[in-house]
């Protein structure tokens, strides 16, 4: 499977995550929302900006605890982090969080 953007082919896996999370950008990530149905807002971006962020300063994936610290924390949701980021994703972290952000799939996490 590929996604077309730009007049550039980009590859996924069979289960629609990026081969190369290199070749991210915020189009391919619009493309990926639309193919889990979801509309990204600001809330949406700050997660896969965050995630961004952490790929490209550790090299892996966040767990999903670092995304709802940052929501507690940093964006200010407080109690309310965790709920938010599976109201967020209702698929799940892994399935349509990481999917969006451009991650490769983690082979260790179950959610």
């Amino acid at each position: 499977m590929a996604i077309q953007i730009e007049d550039r082919t980009i590859d996924t896996d069979d289960e629609g995550y990026l081969v190369d999370p290199g070749d991210w950008s915020e189009p391919v990530a619009e493309e990926l929302a639309r193919r889990e149905n979801l509309q990204l807002d600001r809330l949406h971006w700050q997660v896969i900006e965050f995630m961004r962020r952490y790929l490209e300063q550790r090299q892996i994936a966040p767990d999903a605890r670092y995304v709802i610290r940052h929501l507690a924390d940093e964006v200010g949701l407080g109690e309310e982090a965790r709920t938010k980021l599976f109201e967020l994703f209702p698929y799940g972290y892994v399935r349509q969080a990481c999917k969006i952000a451009g991650m490769r799939r983690p082979r260790a996490w179950s959610t």
